[in-house]
């Protein structure tokens, strides 16, 4: 009861007295698995692409340079503060498609299934992927479903894949930033890790942090249609800014120097970054991204991310130099300086 209040759900469609958990029958491509995708997939996802009950969808692209991306999802726990695995799937693909400065217009989604899984559960992740989709402006047009054993797995994985189309003539990546160029963040970081984490660690104000789990796409489409020149752009999942920033310096063979007084961090983040022994540098985010741009476009960039409830923290934190090549500096509030390096291992397992 709780749980149908909290996320406004419909009754789930699987006659949970005789099905209220995954059964391997669900994958085996039967009568259950036909069930399955009729009435729990189909249902939720509906669209005229999906309803051709093909092999896959056959769509019309318009005639400009489309973007693809892929990925998946295996975070535990599948639902936490701020989002839950279905909602993270759809942000995350969409924002990578964003950064591509394309405009999201299909995903597909895979979905693998351990034995056991309550019903309720899969039926509220749909939901939310539905919820999700439809706040990004794209259709899940086709998918895949599998059922493992009991123990095989860790209750629901989910890939999902999308397809953007490029409307635009900028070449948005990084070897493309220039030396002068200015970093600006879009806002607070750190919080999505933290949120995981909180729960994971049974930390007591784990409820007051919530994931920035978010689509970027409206935000990053006013940004294209405002005519700013883009040289690049990244959001900040998995290793963080430090690592995204470490990633385009070496790939675009620049230097970058950021000042770690304006970055924002929530003063609870930062707490449980410090009871954990984690640099917010390197926590993940699943709202945030960081935009390269030419300094004479960064006031009206700065200005344009501000106006999305998004960017309402987003601010100017470093530049781009050919200095000293492929390198992120730091500076502190006392003024001094670090290398800023990717992690030696994984900090944080299985949060996206």
């Amino acid at each position: 009861m709780t749980k149908k209040k909290e996320y406004n759900l419909p009754s789930c469609p699987i006659l949970i007295s005789d099905y209220p958990r995954v059964l391997l029958a669900h994958g085996s491509g039967g009568t259950l698995t036909n069930q399955l995708i009729d009435k729990m997939f189909r249902s939720v996802f509906n669209n005229d692409h999906l309803n051709q009950s093909h092999d896959g969808a056959v769509v019309q692209i318009p005639k400009k340079k489309i973007a693809m991306t892929t990925d998946s999802y295996v975070i535990d726990p599948i639902f936490f503060p701020g989002g839950d695995i279905g909602s993270l799937a759809v942000h995350g693909t969409v924002n990578d498609l964003s950064m591509c400065g394309a405009r999201p217009i299909f995903l597909t989604v895979g979905f693998i299934l351990e034995e056991g899984l309550p019903m309720e559960d899969l039926w509220r992740v749909v939901q939310s992927m539905q919820k999700a989709a439809k706040e990004s402006n794209v259709q899940i047009i086709s998918g895949d479903t599998k059922v493992v054993d009991k123990g095989k797995a860790d209750r629901i994985f989910v890939n999902t894949s999308g397809v953007g189309v490029v409307e635009h003539n900028q070449t948005i990546c990084p070897s493309s930033i220039k030396d002068g160029d200015c970093i600006i963040l879009s806002g607070d970081i750190a919080r999505h890790g933290m949120a995981i984490m909180a729960v994971r660690e049974g930390l007591s104000f784990e409820n007051k942090i919530k994931s920035d789990s978010a689509s970027l796409s409206g935000l990053v489409l006013k940004l294209i249609e405002s005519k700013a020149t883009i040289h690049c752009m990244r959001d900040l999942t998995r290793g963080g800014l430090a690592t995204a920033l470490v990633e385009i310096a070496k790939t675009s063979n620049m230097s970058i120097e950021i000042d770690e007084q304006s970055i924002p961090v929530r003063e609870d983040v930062r707490g449980v970054c410090e009871i954990l022994g984690i640099d917010p540098l390197y926590v993940a985010n699943e709202g945030r991204f960081i935009c390269f741009v030419p300094e004479s476009q960064a006031k009206k960039v700065l200005a344009t991310i501000k106006m999305s409830p998004l960017g309402r923290q987003a601010s100017i934190i470093g530049y781009v130099s050919k200095e000293k090549r492929a390198m992120v500096t730091a500076k502190n509030q006392i003024g001094t300086t670090r290398i800023v390096d990717m992690l030696s291992s994984e900090q944080l397992p299985r949060i996206c």
